[in-house]
């Protein structure tokens, strides 16, 4: 084993020194720099899925359109679905995660750094494959594919009848090996919270956003297997002569729904308890209160995560089940809406009261609440099973999923994003410009999905390609997609935002924010070694302990 004051072997003389640049960010299991990647790496999978459903609503925006056949669209849609949860959602939350969870529990480095950067490049070479198969997925069936399956790839469509050529190969293989990156920092992130938090610091103590990721790391461990296990059945179907999904041989199409919700419904809590981390987090600090409720917070994730394994069927009542299951799922999926409100009466509670500053933090934590609960009021009402029947596969399940994830999820991502940003770069986002994105995401995300509510109870399925005029769906796709071009231009600002800060934005300081935990002890960014010297913590806010001595919090803990 190298001593640890190694040094990195220098590159020969007159190699430049990006070179070197290049190899230390290759090599790596600095878990700051793999949480780095993850977050650029989302990012790019995030525009590319942008791009296919900005080309989506351009086919939708007039009925009859011809811009794209109907094969280009659906692969389009299995594209921009299977891009937005497993290439931009996952590596995202694996993201901050990698990044902060050490720093935020007074640790050096993440339990298993090896495991760790294993886990990141497995997931590169997933997300790789993935969009290979628009070169080689037509197999030895003609020119190449990407798959047109759908995210769900519900069977017997899968099959190889009916999904000839490698581009069904290419969706398994790749998120199957995406998922076993996910995997591994899942197991990591586990055995950090419980291993390495620093001296005096109790589960109790650990911030929330760590309490989250927690939770969410034993969902991942619990809801990944399922999928991958059905992955595996559908390979050996196409390739080896079995039936677990073949219809026409004694097998099941509603196995794999099965198999496929057991993972897909927790898979919405794994994507949003990382929002609710960062919003748990961004709140307190602009409000300049405690969180109310820190114990029922606590309490209230781990009962939607307990809950939320109980609840997939919903997303099957129209496939006739027994009223018994209608009414089990029906209820587990209202049950889950306790802790959940729980949780958006604390965060309000917080506000109450508080010295409120709307930077730009603030603004999208103050949209993710918004925003999240229209996303939980929607799916109150689909979880009745009749209401559902109506409106199952229609435009307004499409709405109610887009505020979950980009209302919710994404929303709560970018708050973190702009909240760690200073200590991650050294360097202050515009806030001119970044309020100028939030402002032109915000309205540009409700003028696009809110009229999909009205689509659906007019009666307008999901996953068509085009549509007869004269249904009364013109104006509201009109509208939709003028929105999804305001969200683009808000993406574009961001991303201008964020290069532009990079190069000549302000020097943050290592506290801009004046907060209370462990991270903003360090300097801007930090360095490799995190800590000079593993701190001692006795309450939830450390770091108001360190500048209040005469009024600490570990007095009234």
């Amino acid at each position: 084993m190298p001593p640890l004051d190694y040094q990195i072997e220098q590159p020969p003389a007159g190699e430049p020194v990006s070179s070197e640049r290049l190899y230390l960010w290759i090599a790596t299991t600095d878990h700051k720099r793999l949480g780095i990647m993850y977050v650029v790496s989302a990012l790019v999978f995030f525009i590319l899925a942008r791009l296919q459903a900005l080309t989506m609503r351009l086919q939708l925006a007039i009925p009859m359109n011809g811009l794209v056949p109907p094969d280009v669209y659906n692969r389009l849609f299995t594209m921009h679905g299977t891009s937005m949860v497993f290439l931009v959602g996952m590596p995202l939350l694996a993201g901050f995660a990698n990044y902060l969870v050490p720093l935020m529990l007074g640790a050096r480095d993440m339990a298993f750094p090896r495991l760790n950067a294993f886990g990141f490049w497995v997931f590169i070479f997933g997300g790789l494959l993935l969009y290979y198969s628009y070169l080689g997925g037509g197999g030895l069936y003609g020119a190449g594919s990407a798959p047109d399956v759908g995210w769900f790839a519900y069977a017997p469509l899968t099959e190889r009848p009916f999904s000839p050529g490698s581009s069904t190969d290419y969706w398994v293989l790749g998120i199957m090996l995406a998922g076993f990156g996910s995997l591994a920092s899942a197991i990591n992130i586990v055995a950090t919270t419980i291993s390495l938090r620093c001296a005096g610091m109790t589960l109790s103590q650990i911030p929330l956003f760590v309490w989250m990721m927690l939770v969410d790391s034993w969902l991942i461990m619990i809801a990944l297997p399922p999928l991958n296990a059905a992955q595996i059945m559908l390979l050996l179907d196409r390739h080896l002569g079995a039936h677990f999904f073949d219809t026409q041989a004694s097998g099941s199409a509603l196995l794999w729904q099965h198999f496929f919700w057991i993972f897909g419904h927790p898979e919405v809590y794994i994507l949003i308890f990382p929002a609710f981390g960062c919003v748990s987090e961004v709140i307190p600090v602009f409000s300049r209160k405690p969180i109310f409720g820190r114990q029922a917070m606590v309490a209230a994730v781990i009962a939607i995560g307990f809950i939320s394994t109980s609840v997939w069927a919903h997303h099957m009542f129209a496939v006739g089940m027994t009223s018994i299951s209608n009414a089990f799922f029906a209820a587990s999926t209202m049950l889950v809406a306790i802790p959940t409100g729980i949780k958006i009466f604390n965060w309000v509670a917080t506000m109450y009261g508080g010295k409120l500053r709307f930077d730009l933090p603030m603004l999208f934590a103050c949209a993710f609440l918004f925003q999240f609960l229209v996303a939980g009021l929607t799916g109150i009402m689909l979880s009745v099973a009749p209401f559902n029947w109506q409106l199952h596969d229609s435009y307004f399940v499409v709405a109610h999923f887009h505020f979950t994830l980009i209302g919710g999820f994404v929303f709560g991502m970018f708050a973190g994003i702009c909240y760690w940003f200073p200590k991650v770069t050294g360097k202050m986002l515009d806030e001119r410009l970044g309020k100028l994105h939030f402002w032109l995401f915000a309205i540009g995300f409700n003028v696009t999905f809110l009229p999909m509510h009205i689509l659906g109870f007019l009666g307008m399925p999901r996953r068509i390609y085009t549509y007869q005029p004269g249904r009364g769906w013109e104006l509201t796709n009109m509208i939709a997609t003028a929105g999804a071009f305001i969200q683009a231009i808000a993406i574009a600002l961001m991303a201008w935002n964020i290069v532009r800060s990079l190069r000549r934005g302000d020097v943050a300081g290592d506290d801009p924010w004046d907060a209370w935990t462990l991270e903003w002890t360090t300097s801007s960014p930090p360095p490799e070694y995190n800590f000079e010297t593993i701190p001692v913590v006795r309450s939830s806010r450390p770091l108001w302990d360190l500048k209040h001595p005469q009024d600490p919090d570990w007095q009234y803990e």
